[in-house]
């Protein structure tokens, strides 16, 4: 019961730990891209008279792909990095050596953890980011028009379907689970030296982003078969 309890309590640090890293460059990002894409799209959509639709593009683009890639890449530079420098300088100074002797098993207490927090945190970092980028993409179309904000919320969720939201949300559980994942990998398989700390962060964002990439591809791939 003490081990569960201390399990939660670590779970919860590292979420809390986890999310407070990212959860501010994420709300930026999304905003901007919700503002760059309204700015992007709007002369396109004018020029055929179908600027109402622009929500609906904007949201479209940012829950099936940008939002979900976007916080995934910067996860991997963010989450990744952290966990695999973190673990690695554990390693290099013999802490996680000094668990197995007293017993205390690394994979479940540093491990699983740091992966199950990841997993967790990256899909609600997602939430954040497609919830900015919608304010931005508001602010940006009332630039050009005088769109309301209930024709706007209408406009984009009424093109969204649960076709467009099941494989975004499922892909975003994928990213944290891999991101978490390759971080402990890296740092746990660090050499016994302390540049092996700065090599094991930047393995696990090359290697995180590249898995990130291919994640997608898979579930693009997938979902035009379904």
């Amino acid at each position: 019961m003490a081990l569960a309890f201390t399990l939660l309590r670590k779970l919860v640090q590292q979420g809390f730990l986890i999310g407070n890293k990212s959860l501010s460059l994420v709300s930026v990002t999304g905003f901007i891209m919700g503002l760059v894409l309204t700015m992007q799209m709007n002369p396109i959509l004018s020029d055929f008279g179908a600027q109402t639709l622009l929500p609906g593009v904007i949201a479209i683009a940012m829950v099936r792909e940008l939002g979900p890639v976007i916080t995934g890449l910067i996860c991997a530079g963010k989450i990744s990095s952290g966990i695999g420098a973190e673990i690695a300088a554990m390693t290099v100074t013999e802490q996680i050596d000094a668990m197995e002797v007293s017993g205390t098993r690394p994979l479940g207490f540093v491990v699983s953890t740091r992966v199950l927090a990841s997993t967790i945190v990256v899909p609600v970092l997602v939430i954040f980011a497609d919830a900015f980028s919608f304010l931005g993409a508001y602010m940006a179309i009332n630039v050009f028009s005088d769109m309301s904000s209930t024709l706007f919320i209408n406009n984009a969720f009424g093109m969204l379907s649960f076709k467009d939201l099941i494989p975004a949300t499922v892909k975003t559980f994928f990213f944290g689970f891999f991101i978490g994942l390759i971080g402990c990998y890296k740092g746990y398989n660090a050499n016994r030296g302390t540049e092996s700390v700065g090599y094991a962060a930047n393995s696990a964002v090359v290697a995180s982003s590249l898995t990130v990439f291919v994640i997608d591809l898979i579930f693009v791939l997938i979902t035009n078969i379904l």
